[in-house]
């Protein structure tokens, strides 16, 4: 029997507003500095690659004025810090990344002790989210458990944008990427955890593995539509990332409610349309305590309607006023960048619609390749 789309966020939102009241988790906006922060990748960065490094650039980032900071600790099926978790599930070998390993070096618990020494917030940033791998046909997540694949409408491992996908639909990989997320939860003196768009999401092109089909007949008494964008279709799946994105929020929250739950999506509707990622439903049904939608844009009138339109359907989400919101702001990838005249005139939008922080995409981006953004920007903007 199906339940209509509106019955489940009032029972969802019911549930929330009965456990909010036992534990008061949310901050309200005016009660919080606003985010000034930047994101830490293992990717074209040199930084979370020694202690040198580490204490170099996390008190470089201090002194520019930023306050928070979103330091990687899932990527391409492997944890960067040291995970009992990961050995459970797959063996020793694949305790912890392989260079971080051979380097000796636990990334995360330097950021936080160098965090702690500038007064930066850490929120760890689970950027692999569901994925299993990239373009290595699911690699050794899908290799030891085939049934965790997601599927395509043609029966194939579900790939999208080169990366292989779990089905974040089924229990066994929910529970996988809670248990590693309160992991670092209970393990580490953090401020909050961090989804983006790969957490919670899939392709929406997914939704044909046996478990997805059967739960789809069992919920909805009918088959799998041969569209994975059929409405109803598309609506269910995304429901059930929902469901999730609630479970663990109250995961995490049941071992500290004061922990920052953050998600950094694609932008909505599209969002929604390619990766499931329903996040004004987030926000109804209080998944979330702050949101950093990616408005990466790298035409400067292409952020400003962006950002009009991310500022609307957020207004208009029920329970907005319990969730805080800052644009994902781009200033590099791979050897492009936008620089200061660029981001300047997007600071300057931001605060024209009341929106007082930023969170930028990546560190590497603030220093001498960008014409020193970053001195720009504690000069003009951030500096103490």
């Amino acid at each position: 029997m199906s339940v209509p789309k509106g019955t489940y966020r009032s029972l969802a939102l019911c549930i929330y507003l009965m456990y909010s009241i036992s534990c008061s988790t949310h901050q309200k906006e005016d009660e919080m500095e606003p985010v000034i922060g930047v994101w830490l990748t293992n990717i074209d960065s040199e930084l979370m690659f020694s202690e040198e490094n580490i204490v170099a650039g996390i008190k470089r980032i201090s002194d520019l004025g930023f306050n928070t900071i979103y330091p990687v600790v899932w990527n391409d099926g492997y944890t960067l810090h040291p995970s009992q978790k990961m050995i459970e599930y797959f063996g020793s070998e694949f305790e912890q990344d392989t260079v971080f390993k051979t380097l000796g070096i636990d990334p995360l618990s330097l950021i936080i002790r160098e965090a702690r020494r500038n007064d930066l917030r850490v929120i760890p940033w689970f950027e692999f989210g569901f994925s299993s791998s990239y373009n290595q046909d699911g690699g050794h997540i899908i290799s030891k458990y085939p049934h965790w694949a997601a599927k395509d409408s043609s029966g194939n491992l579900l790939r999208k944008n080169n990366f292989d996908w779990m089905n974040a639909i089924h229990p066994e990989v929910q529970q996988f990427i809670t248990e590693l997320v309160l992991e670092v939860v209970k393990n580490y003196d953090i401020d909050g955890i961090q989804g983006d768009d790969r957490l919670p999401a899939m392709p929406s092109e997914g939704g044909y593995s046996d478990f997805t089909r059967n739960l789809f007949a069992q919920e909805m008494g009918k088959e799998v539509p041969s569209s994975p964008y059929e409405e109803e279709f598309l609506n269910w799946k995304s429901d059930k990332l929902t469901d999730y994105a609630s479970s663990l929020y109250r995961s995490v929250k049941e071992v500290n409610d004061q922990l920052t739950i953050s998600f950094a999506p694609s932008i909505y509707p599209w969002s929604k349309e390619q990766y499931l990622q329903d996040w004004p439903a987030w926000i109804e049904v209080g998944a979330v305590d702050e949101l950093i939608p990616q408005a990466y844009r790298w035409e400067i009138e292409r952020y400003k309607s962006t950002i009009d339109e991310t500022l609307e359907f957020f207004e208009n989400s029920d329970g907005s006023e319990n969730v805080v919101w800052y644009p994902g702001l781009i200033i590099k990838a791979g050897s492009r960048y936008n620089g200061f005249d660029y981001v300047d005139e997007a600071i300057r939008y931001n605060r024209s619609k009341g929106i007082d922080g930023e969170v930028y995409f990546f560190y590497e981006g603030l220093f001498e390749q960008n014409e020193h953004l970053g001195d720009s920007l504690s000069k003009y903007y951030y500096g103490k």
